[in-house]
């Protein structure tokens, strides 16, 4: 299987967007949707606190499921259910769920509470993905286990460490999936067990026949397969990522980058074959939107389509050969790529080009035009610095030579920036696109506005 990540915990798109994109998935050799709702999915009843504003509805829900369908894509949800809790620990009614309680990133496993908070959030899940014969429990990143003081106390009686509390946690969702819809298969991400024994996990957890792992560590997975191998885990997947790794900020997705880690990838499926009976499963191609719950957006959707294209058809075809390369460019409408430089060239015909080519301005030349014309012009630095600004003074003469250079300036970026809202507006709700105006335009921009009121 080919599972592609959406990553709705920042820039969740409308369903009118991915009207336009599961064909094109389902083109480029995807069949299956990894989708994170985390506060996108439309909670009921208790758990209505956990909804975003903008949360897709129930006929939402059940359209993004139509579309799959439509497409040959099998959805994937994934829920979180220990780390990455941030969108239910920040709400005070769930604080005493936090394993440490200043910080809402992670549940304490020993309050019975937090059990059945996961069995209805899980079973809320479920019922609206009635097709899915698979669910994700993410379950990486557990950070901070093991230092709330319930732990604390439950590994001393015990004689525990923080590996067999964390299986304990994991074998008590699992068994509740298992009992309470059957035949459903599970994903985890594989990052916590790559600390434990072989021993921890052999023992009496049988873990292994319910859960298939996601490895993520690529290029060194090997060793932590060989691991899963030697604990009896019988199937594997691997997790590679087409965006949203190579920093919490990034506005422009590097290609050559993400073709070397799915090339990596490649590498590491030649090996499978050795490590029997272990065997491959799938393949989930991770798109991350941002890095947890309280970080600003990394690449949009649309920005990140030629590097999804490029890895998609890299997985396919075993390889990035010239005709991978001709294939992407067909189905995208583009007329070559430079990998390197992470550009294409061409009008593109792929659903959201008109916002990746606008974000190439902005990430190309937005900062860098403006703060040549403020840094640069010498009439600027000598007769209308903050000093003059401040106080009201200056030399109209000196003013107008610099003025209607700045003005234009101005005035030609806050034309672009209108065209862009436009467009983002088209694809997302108001918070994503305030929230990225305010990211990546206003930093720069604001510098200029001020500017030219002042001159004003």
């Amino acid at each position: 299987m080919r599972l592609v990540h959406l990553d709705l915990k920042g820039a969740a798109p409308r369903v009118s967007y991915l009207e336009q994109v599961f064909p094109l998935l389902s083109q480029l050799g995807a069949n299956g949707v990894l989708i994170e709702y985390e506060d996108m999915f439309p909670f009921k009843g208790e758990l209505e606190i956990l909804r975003s504003p903008y949360a897709y509805s129930e006929e939402d829900i059940e359209r993004i499921q139509q579309l799959a369908e439509q497409h040959k894509l099998e959805v994937v949800p994934l829920v979180q259910t220990f780390g990455h809790v941030e969108f239910i620990l920040k709400h005070e009614k769930y604080q005493h769920l936090r394993e440490v309680e200043r910080f809402p990133n992670s549940f304490n496993p020993h309050v019975p509470d937090t059990l059945a908070l996961l069995k209805s959030i899980l079973s809320q899940v479920i019922e609206k993905h009635r097709r899915s014969t698979w669910i994700h429990i993410g379950a990486d990143e557990v950070f901070h286990l093991g230092e709330g003081m319930d732990s604390k106390n439950w590994m001393s009686h015990n004689k525990g460490d923080v590996g067999t509390m964390y299986l304990k946690h994991i074998k008590e969702v699992l068994g509740f999936l298992t009992a309470q819809y059957w035949g459903l298969q599970v994903l985890m991400w594989d990052d916590m067990l790559r600390k434990i024994s072989v021993g921890a996990l052999r023992a009496p957890h049988r873990l292994l026949g319910t859960v298939a792992l996601v490895a993520r560590a690529c290029p060194t997975a090997v060793p932590f397969l060989t691991k899963y191998v030697e604990s009896g885990f019988k199937a594997v997947w691997f997790a590679s990522a087409f965006k949203g790794t190579t920093g919490p900020a990034q506005a422009w997705t590097p290609l050559s980058y993400h073709l070397k880690n799915h090339l990596s990838w490649l590498k590491v499926m030649q090996a499978v074959p050795r490590l029997a009976p272990l065997r491959l499963q799938g393949v989930v191609l991770t798109g991350w939107q941002r890095y947890d719950h309280y970080s600003v957006l990394c690449e949009l959707l649309p920005v990140s389509i030629p590097s999804l294209a490029i890895c998609l058809q890299t997985l396919v075809n075993g390889g990035f050969t010239e005709d991978t390369k001709r294939k992407v460019l067909d189905v995208l409408g583009l007329e070559s790529v430079q990998l390197e430089q992470s550009t294409c060239e061409g009008r593109g015909a792929f659903p959201g080009v008109e916002i990746y080519h606008m974000v190439e301005q902005v990430n190309g030349h937005l900062k860098e035009s403006i703060l040549k014309a403020l840094e640069e012009e010498s009439a600027i630095k000598g007769w209308f610095s903050p000093y003059h600004r401040k106080r009201q003074f200056g030399n109209p003469r000196n003013m107008e030579s610099f003025g209607s250079k700045v003005l234009k300036l101005h005035e030609d970026w806050e034309s672009f920036v209108r065209d862009l809202r436009a467009q983002l507006e088209r694809i997302y709700f108001p918070d994503t696109v305030e929230e990225w105006m305010e990211e990546n335009i206003d930093p720069y921009l604001d510098q200029l506005r001020d500017l030219v009121r002042d001159y004003r």
